[in-house]
């Protein structure tokens, strides 16, 4: 496997299992308490973001099996400029953060402030602007081979950006 995508391999299942353990912990140690991090998202919403996290989640398996699995790293351009590497910082910015949400968020409901606050909009604010980052990065690489993956791996960002730049940088902090 070529040096990047290994780094990729390790951003991911490293960023990931950050991520899932940050939700495991979060759910774990505030039992009972999964309802508060809704905020006041009002119900009627509840399913559209239901829907959505697993779109996404489609949506993120689908960019990163093109970039993995039929990108060829070495050849890979972004905007005439730039290497593969611009997709290794896109998956930093979105799994770091990610991974940060919920410790916050519970941190914010037991003890709210402003600078919780603050970094929690970073957060989310961070995770939306690098998943359209992904986007401008897919649309801006060549090559674009296999068509089918390329293709495919531009639609996956669609419900990414939605739940993660709309839904949750803008729409729940709206409500929380």
């Amino acid at each position: 496997m070529q040096p990047r995508k290994v780094a990729m391999l390790i951003i991911n299942v490293l960023g990931g299992a950050a991520v899932l353990g940050s939700y495991a912990w979060g759910l774990a140690t505030h039992r009972g308490s999964s309802g508060a991090l809704w905020g006041g998202v009002p119900q009627g919403l509840q399913p559209l973001y239901t829907v959505n996290m697993l779109l996404a989640a489609a949506g993120y398996l689908c960019f990163t099996y093109f970039l993995l699995a039929r990108l060829d790293a070495s050849e890979a351009q972004v905007a005439g400029r730039f290497s593969f590497a611009p997709f290794n910082v896109l998956y930093l910015l979105i799994l770091v953060p990610s991974a940060l949400w919920m410790p916050l968020t519970f941190a914010m409901i037991e003890q709210p402030s402003p600078q919780l606050w603050a970094a929690i909009r970073l957060v989310l604010a961070l995770v939306g602007l690098a998943a359209l980052g992904m986007l401008l990065a897919l649309l801006g690489l060549r090559p674009r081979r296999p068509a089918w993956a390329y293709w495919l791996a531009v639609a996956g960002t669609v419900p990414f950006i939605l739940q993660t730049a709309i839904l949750d940088a803008l729409v729940w902090p709206a409500y929380f």
